[in-house]
């Protein structure tokens, strides 16, 4: 196991509450965009919309196509009537998912917890600490059934209930694959017609799929980094992306990826050759400095939380000090931060 020199404590910093972005903006590539060149040091203030300006004909932008579902359930145990909140965290196969419940300790094996006429779950195992594992019994397409009666997860940061609004806007204009419990925040900046005036560009527009899980807002524990164990997500990178980013590089264009949920799938399917390979599965893949990058060349993210793998994957990106340099600019400019926040574009 190689140590970093690198400790957590070294990914620390100061800010202000009031600058956690709290609600969305309406027009989304409306937000600020930090550009920050990791070659040269420079940092320069743009708006998001102007990020069209920073990709040339023939550059590979990859975004993720996962799709927030409404995780967050209420029901009551079919016995007693005793109210449960269950958490869809990840679906291990068919009906069957891995889920939060509270309050954990009342709910064990062979427990049936009814969410209205619809939808009822069983739990099979609980062998997790607060988690279990249920199957759900449904006649309809479990998705459809969360849509109807599912409430949105927000961010832990965010002080305040999900609103319908949320529906909508935590949640990528992109988004086809339902599964994620929080959104890949890089790519909610995104609207249709920047999309649009990127493909006319001459840039290609390619997606995976890693579906978020609530390990992305779990934090740092140890001091030393590398001991840190990243929670599983499901990915997938199609053969069609596959050789759209291998044509990108040999071209000597740029790939641009959109989040760090991107980056975490292109290097782990990478090569030591920079070659990247159709696959999907399962990726507890953590990036930290010093990380040599193999398929990624610019990357378009948010400001992420203190401590968080978030931070450490951007640092390794370009380097600690800079990072460090960029979010006290970021603070001292009132950038706003997180999931709602602005964003940077890391050259």
């Amino acid at each position: 196991m190689s140590h970093s020199k690198y400790h957590l404590s070294d990914f620390q910093y100061e800010l202000p509450a009031e600058l956690i972005a709290q609600y969305p903006l309406e027009d989304r590539d409306q937000c600020r965009l930090m550009v920050v060149d990791r070659h040269s040091g420079e940092i320069k203030h743009k708006k998001f919309r102007q990020v069209v300006n920073y990709l040339e004909a023939g550059d590979c932008l990859i975004l993720n196509d996962t799709k927030v579902f409404p995780a967050r359930l209420f029901g009551k145990k079919d016995k007693t009537g005793a109210q449960v909140e269950v958490f869809l965290l990840r679906n291990l196969e068919g009906n069957v998912w891995e889920v939060l419940v509270k309050p954990a300790r009342k709910v064990r094996i062979g427990n049936k917890i009814v969410f209205g006429k619809e939808l009822s779950c069983d739990v099979v195992d609980n062998t997790l600490s607060g988690g279990r594992i249920v199957e759900f019994n449904c006649n309809h397409d479990l998705f459809a059934i969360l849509d109807q009666i599912g409430q949105t997860p927000l961010p832990p940061y965010i002080k305040r209930e999900a609103n319908e609004l949320d529906k909508r806007y935590y949640q990528t204009v992109f988004a086809r694959r339902p599964g994620a419990v929080a959104a890949p925040t890089a790519g909610l900046h995104f609207t249709e017609e920047l999309l649009e005036k990127i493909r006319k560009k001459g840039v290609k527009i390619a997606t995976v799929t890693l579906h978020v899980g609530l390990g992305t807002f779990r934090p740092v524990q140890v001091e030393d980094i590398s001991r840190h164990q990243m929670d599983s997500e499901y990915y997938e990178i199609s053969e069609e992306t596959a050789h759209l980013i291998n044509q990108t590089r040999e071209k000597k264009k740029a790939v641009v990826a959109v989040g760090t949920t991107v980056v975490r799938v292109l290097e782990s399917v990478v090569d030591r050759s920079g070659f990247v390979r159709p696959a999907r599965g399962w990726t507890d893949k953590f990036i930290y400095p010093p990380y040599e990058f193999r398929a990624v060349d610019h990357l378009i993210t948010n400001f992420h939380l203190p401590g968080s793998t978030l931070l450490m994957l951007v640092s390794a990106f370009s380097s600690l000090e800079l990072m460090k340099t960029a979010y006290q600019k970021a603070v001292d400019e009132k950038y706003r931060f997180f999931s709602y926040g602005d964003a940077m574009l890391i050259l």
